[in-house]
């Protein structure tokens, strides 16, 4: 029989969420914000805005509605970045503009989720490891193979939603990058397979239907989304190496590390009855 990786012996108890401090704290304060946020947004008639902010309220809910639903303890440092993130992503990027202000605000966005999926990921197959009614027990390698490959088809599925939105509703999620050069087989004047550099591209003009052109001044050539969503994968694909080299780590060196486990929800016990105990 294979031996099953057990990175610690500790047993987790559940924590009421006024009982973790910091991270009590933390969520009290971003509720506060968004509330704030959605009265303001109902005086303005900013409808679009009050969703955005009863999204975001719902989505602070369900790190503890999953803690009670699958029994199990989200580390306070885990579920105060899954706060954050949800924070920074709906409120601050949308509704505050953070993704136009900062252009690499979409990036880090993008890098954490890579990394928190990746603990997400992690911790499921710890999860099944540590269960004895489950015939599984993979080595710390796969385990951090299985974590990077949940992470990556995360990623990838979220830049097919973007996608989607963008084709048919005609939204911009997949914001678009201005460039200066360009490389294609287009404009190949054999009509072959030979790319054509366009080097020192200064503006985009527009041919409209009855025959006018609009300069549409941006400086350069604007690129429709695929540099954006090859930016998004890679920094993703960053997040998630980092992490699974982290939990290869710490399930290699037997739970020793302090770090991991900050990041690695862990299973509470099964409440015993009154005859078992």
């Amino acid at each position: 029989m294979s031996k099953k990786h057990r990175p610690s012996d500790a047993t987790p108890k559940p924590r009421p969420l006024e009982r973790k401090g910091l991270l009590y704290a933390v969520y009290f304060v971003l509720r506060v914000a968004v509330m704030l946020m959605l009265v303001a947004a109902v005086f303005n008639r900013s409808y679009e805005n009050v969703l955005l902010c009863v999204l975001t309220l719902f989505l602070f809910m369900l790190p503890s509605a999953f803690e009670r639903k699958l029994r199990i303890d989200l580390p306070d440092t885990l579920e105060i970045i899954i706060l954050l993130f949800i924070f920074a992503a709906e409120i601050l990027g949308e509704i505050q503009d953070y993704y136009i202000t900062f252009p690499y605000w979409d990036t880090m966005l993008h890098t954490i989720n890579g990394f928190l999926c990746a603990a997400i990921g992690f911790a499921l197959v710890d999860i099944l490891n540590r269960t004895e009614r489950v015939s599984l027990s993979l080595s710390p390698f796969y385990m951090a193979v299985v974590a990077f490959c949940f992470s990556m088809t995360v990623g990838v599925l979220w830049e097919f939603f973007e996608f989607s939105m963008d084709y048919f509703l005609h939204f911009d999620m997949q914001k678009d990058t201005i460039l200066h050069t360009i490389s294609t087989v287009n404009l190949d004047p054999n009509h072959g397979t030979t790319a054509v550099m366009v080097d020192g591209i200064q503006d985009v003009i527009l041919v409209l239907e009855d025959g006018t052109q609009k300069s549409l001044g941006l400086g350069g050539y604007l690129d429709i989304g695929i540099v954006d969503t090859m930016v998004d994968l890679f920094v993703n694909f960053i997040g998630a190496v980092i992490f699974s080299a982290i939990g290869f780590f710490y399930v290699k060196g037997r739970g020793r590390s302090r770090f991991a486990p900050r990041f690695i929800p862990q299973v509470l016990p099964e409440e015993k009855s009154s005859s078992e105990e």
